[in-house]
């Protein structure tokens, strides 16, 4: 089986768990009963024996259109079929409204136009890491799977004879729809939906979509493009916690064939941190409310360290492990679950949470009592840890180094704990221990941390290289965002870690320790962006904004990386933290005009 490239797939979600879709209208993963549960159609990754969930044309057809409805989660494909055509409209229903329902319903509608289209239905679910077949059992109204605790029911109107792992050919007429309905249960009674009450499910789904994204400030640039950026953040967003999964997907590769394959069905502080800026900046409070909620209670156990990444229920993440005779996608082995990051030392994290929690406060949503012991922890930790070495924010799997972006996080975190400070109760002592390591930490920085003769920050101490999450620089507020070491660190990134056009590598490719290369790294594009409007740029911000939206899949949705020669996404799908940075970027572009500054001189002031 030929892998479908990973942009092609659309993205199904109910704020729960998440399904990946291709072209060809095959559920190819999606994990039950959540984001990080066991796939119950896995051949993204896991081939053939994985299981999958296909409703589309029968025979040759020509693809005419994909898209999402505007402002909605509902997916819509065409295809010609000889005279005719056939349309496939799908999404998960993610508003329950307390009725007695399934926690996951996906309705699959296929529909003809201009003559009968012949379709087919292939319903093959395997669960787990060895695709255990289920106990099937039929009724009229469909057909039922069962692995122990867990039930996944198919009812079609009009009703089909299915049989898992078996096609079955269907004619669709005009006028006469056939609606399928996949209902799961987990540790809980499984609750049948009939079809046509689903589909009325899904419709009311999606106007309160409409009514969700009509919140969103219409004065945004390139406002489209950030509506579905914030409504893929949304469904990725696990509403029983509150919680951001970084991906829906393992060990989708950064290099097709090799082995830098990981599991991100995770959430990392660091990701959704930045989700809470954008949506803040949009006018979303809520969804940045609830996520400092949930980090207040996950982190509780580990408090003052913060974790690197945890589960959606605020546990430590499971060790890594490989899954045995999975082929991965394109090959790409090993196939992964758990993440070996989690033990990681990663300073940049705090810096990450406590400006959100900065920018939670200057919004007006002052912090409760014990939000504010936590943000006090983390100061303190950062104050007595900032000297040591860490791994960094890309997670070098090798020895630790002063990573100096690393450092500049450790000194957002002071600074912004001293401004939260201003409207909350601080002790004097504690006060000057902060004042202290935010100078120290900024003397050293910029005295070990910067190449005058380049006019650039470098990504470690002693290092030449560069590394493009310095690209956030301007934000921070260390030196001013158009003085000249702020501009030479844009320019020389810019230059020296360009993948062509507006793509930029993380860091020198080949400089990480893992066999193979990897591909561009989206989300520093998109700090490009940032980086460009907030110094004064902004012509060559939106400019760079245009080529990066071009580059989207066809659904509109972004991986983690791509390839420079062909523009292929790699990298697990789709990635929050992408989406995440394209928001932030049109943030920029609209807050700050251009300047009338000239190009600032390349010294080392």
């Amino acid at each position: 089986m030929a892998a479908a490239p990973i942009e092609e797939y659309g993205l199904l979600g109910d704020t729960r768990t998440a399904a990946l879709v291709d072209a060809g209208g095959a559920i190819d993963w999606c994990c039950v009963p959540g984001f990080d549960g066991e796939p119950l159609f896995g051949r993204l990754i896991g081939g053939p024996a994985a299981g999958t969930f296909r409703a589309g044309p029968a025979g040759p057809a020509t693809l005419v259109a994909r898209r999402y409805r505007r402002h909605t989660a509902t997916l819509e494909t065409t295809w010609a079929t000889g005279a005719g055509r056939l349309t496939l409209t799908e999404g998960m229903v993610a508003e329950l409204g307390g009725r007695l329902l399934p926690a996951t319903v996906l309705v699959r509608r296929l529909s003809a136009e201009a003559g009968p289209a012949q379709a087919v239905v292939e319903f093959d679910p395997r669960l787990g890491a060895g695709h255990r077949r289920p106990r099937v059992r039929q009724d009229g109204a469909g057909v039922v799977c069962e692995w122990g605790s867990l039930a996944v029911s198919l009812a079609g109107d009009p009703a089909l004879a299915l049989r898992p792992g078996r096609p079955a050919r269907v004619t669709v007429a005009p006028g006469r729809p056939l609606t399928l309905v996949l209902a799961v249960a987990h540790r809980e009674p499984l609750v049948r939906v009939d079809p046509a009450a689903a589909w009325d499910l899904l419709v009311a789904d999606e106007s309160r979509w409409r009514v969700w994204c009509a919140g969103i400030d219409p004065s945004l640039p390139f406002r489209e493009a950030v509506v579905r950026s914030l409504l893929t953040l949304r469904l990725l967003t696990h509403s029983p916690t509150r919680a951001p999964v970084a991906a829906p997907t393992t060990s989708l590769p950064e290099d097709p064939g090799g082995v830098r394959n990981w599991d991100y069905r995770y959430v990392w502080p660091r990701d959704a941190s930045i989700g809470v800026g954008a949506f803040l900046g949009v006018g979303r409070l809520d969804e940045a409310r609830g996520f400092l909620a949930w980090l207040l209670h996950a982190s509780r156990l580990q408090r003052p360290r913060l974790p690197v990444l945890l589960t959606l229920y605020g546990r430590p993440a499971p060790r890594e492990r490989r899954l045995p005779g999975w082929p991965g996608y394109a090959g790409s082995v090993p196939v992964r679950v758990g993440n070996g990051a989690a033990d990681q030392h990663q300073l940049d994290g705090y810096g990450w949470v406590v400006d959100a929690a900065w920018l939670l406060e200057r919004a007006g949503q002052r912090l409760y009592s014990e939000t504010w012991r936590a943000v006090r922890g983390f100061a303190d930790l950062v104050a007595r840890r900032w000297p040591e070495p860490d791994a960094g924010i890309w997670e070098i799997r090798g020895d630790p180094r002063h990573h100096v972006h690393s450092k500049l996080m450790g000194w957002l975190t002071l600074d912004r704990a001293l401004r939260i400070a201003e409207a909350h109760p601080l002790s004097a002592r504690r006060r000057r221990r902060w004042e202290h390591a935010r100078d120290a930490l900024a003397a050293e920085v910029r005295t070990r941390g910067f190449d005058a003769p380049r006019s650039t920050y470098v990504r470690s101490y002693g290092s030449a290289d560069l590394d493009a999450a310095l690209l956030v620089l301007p934000l921070l507020g260390i030196d001013d965002d158009r003085s000249p070491r702020v501009r030479g660190t844009v320019d020389a990134i810019r230059t020296e870690l360009s993948a062509g056009g507006p793509l930029l590598y993380r860091y020198p490719p080949g400089q990480d320790g893992l066999p193979g290369t990897e591909g561009a790294f989206l989300p520093c594009s998109f700090w490009l962006v940032q980086a460009l409007a907030r110094t004064g740029r902004r012509p060559e911000a939106v400019a760079l904004f245009r080529d990066l939206l071009g580059r989207a899949g066809p659904p509109g949705l972004y991986a983690e990386e791509m390839d420079p020669a062909t523009g292929a996404h790699l990298g697990n799908y789709p990635q929050t933290l992408t989406h995440a940075t394209l928001v932030q970027a049109a943030l920029a572009i609209r807050d700050f005009p251009p300047g009338d500054l000239v190009a600032a001189p390349r010294t080392g002031s």
